[in-house]
């Protein structure tokens, strides 16, 4: 009969355990060995999926629950561990002769086996199963309410039922993933990120891992996520106003730096649709913080007139693999061996078409035209924007050799007006800029009002414009960087 599991070595206990498992080859090939080991020293076997085996040994430790091994981080069987006075002293994994001969004292052990066979897979480290455990067996960090869901209730419905969702479907956070999300990171569940708006509730880093979890997240995305949910909390941001005004805007996720592609983001073909999964649930993820947490949601503070796609969630990365100019990051401070998310309030995507400019200042006065209707065509300095060039019009620069710096300056001077023709009333448009500005010249966006990224697949001539909330500026919201942190 199989002896009770244990969960420690006990402290009175000098002599040898191994931990096995029936579904093993190595185990089974060792099983006469183990025999042997019985007969000459004091001995545990603990077997994680059958207390029968092996049978060369009586009364083996029924293993199956795991704990011993979740304890004892067994990682591979057979494990054979030396123990004096309840200390462990040595390990050895898998099956070496020499080196168990070594151990056990045992210069015959295992005669006219292989001389070495790696072993396999403990059950304990199997997919999902440590964040089961750790669980299971109260090592768990784990502070938030459980909401249980009843045998016949379709937890889905419940999540569309409790005002979870964004109106797609979620993934249920269930203790074992959320702890899986948290493994994505060093930084501990208990830490406050940022007072989320607009109910200014702590956002713990498990808070958010929920979130992140329902979003859709792979743990390797969760740093991006963290640093996104910074960034819209500083003050600078201001994400209450981004959500509270009737405009378009949502906080859309501009990722630079190594960890692009450490997690697969999208730079390249359709960058800002659809298809890429860390794109996609990274700005869902900051979308369902805002609302969970926060208390953000359409109708309540939420007072967006028509909204827009980019409020479910909006994440991209800029294409720096193959970029003439520097990244966003780098241009707002930050190396180019850091990863950094960026913050912007935007609104939608407007195309812009030019397919016939080769020079760079015919390039930069079409776009120049398109950049000055953004918000609308005789309101200037009242909002910020974001332009994304593609590869085929930024070769337009690199073939001329313009920096970024010069294209910013030819750009500025192509946006700037006579106040005269954009004075509400001109062209019998009542709205428009303060009748005092009419002798002034004017510019289309404030210092440091218009980002610029690279983006998009290598054909076709198009770039985007990416509108910014009305209330951007000193006042308002303004684009924040913030560092990903591991």
């Amino acid at each position: 009969m199989p002896n009770e599991p244990l969960t420690a070595i006990p402290k009175d206990f000098t002599g040898l355990i191994v931990v096995v498992k029936r579904d093993c080859a190595t185990c089974r090939l060792i099983a006469p060995a183990l025999g042997a080991l019985k007969r000459g020293a004091a001995l545990q076997v603990h077997c994680q999926d059958d207390p029968s085996f092996p049978e060369s040994v009586d009364g083996v430790i029924d293993e199956r629950a795991l704990e011993f091994s979740y304890r004892h981080d067994i990682e591979i069987v057979p494990t054979l561990i030396q123990v004096h006075d309840g200390e462990e002293r040595a390990r050895l994994v898998g099956w070496q002769r020499d080196d168990w001969r070594g151990l056990t004292g045992m210069p015959t052990l295992g005669a006219g086996l292989p001389v070495f066979s790696p072993g396999c897979g403990s059950k304990s480290v199997e997919p999902g199963m440590p964040e089961q455990l750790a669980f299971k067996f109260g090592d768990s960090p784990l502070q938030a309410r459980r909401v249980d869901v009843a045998a016949q209730q379709d937890e889905h419905e419940l999540m569309f039922e409790r005002g979870w969702s964004d109106g797609l479907p979620l993934v249920p956070p269930t203790e074992e993933r959320v702890l899986k999300m948290l493994s994505g990171t060093n930084r501990s569940p208990a830490e406050v990120i940022g007072i989320i708006p607009p109910d200014n509730v702590p956002g713990t880093v498990e808070k958010i891992a929920i979130n992140a979890v329902m979003a859709g997240c792979k743990p390797e995305y969760f740093p991006v996520v963290l640093a996104a949910v910074e960034a819209a909390c500083l003050d600078e941001f201001c994400m209450h106003g981004v959500l509270a005004t009737t405009y378009f805007s949502a906080p859309i996720v501009i990722v630079n730096g190594p960890i692009v592609d450490e997690i697969g983001m999208n730079w390249g073909h359709n960058v800002l649709g659809q298809g890429n999964r860390a794109n996609s649930t990274i700005g869902r993820a900051l979308q369902l913080v805002i609302r969970n947490i926060g208390g953000g949601r359409p109708g309540g503070v939420d007072r967006a007139t028509l909204g827009q796609p980019g409020k479910v969630g909006f994440c991209f990365a800029e294409r720096e693999r193959d970029s003439y100019w520097e990244s966003m990051s780098v241009e707002r401070g930050f190396r180019p061996d850091q990863s950094a998310v960026t913050l912007f309030a935007g609104g939608g995507v407007h195309p812009i078409g030019d397919q016939k400019s080769r020079d760079p200042k015919s390039l930069t006065r079409s776009l120049a035209m398109t950049l000055r209707t953004v918000y609308h065509g005789k309101v200037y300095g009242r909002t910020d924007a974001l332009l994304v060039i593609s590869p085929e019009n930024m070769r337009v620069f690199r073939d001329a050799g313009w920096s970024k710096a010069r294209f910013r300056q030819a750009l500025d001077e192509a946006m700037t007006v006579d106040g005269n023709i954009v004075v509400a009333g001109a062209d019998g448009i009542a709205e428009g800029m303060p009748a005092n500005l009419a002798e002034k010249r004017l510019s289309k966006f404030r210092p440091g009002g218009l980002l610029i990224a690279h983006a998009g697949g290598g054909a076709g001539m198009w770039s985007a414009v990416i509108t910014g909330w009305a209330g951007s500026g000193s006042k308002g919201s303004v684009p924040v960087t913030v560092a990903i942190k591991s």
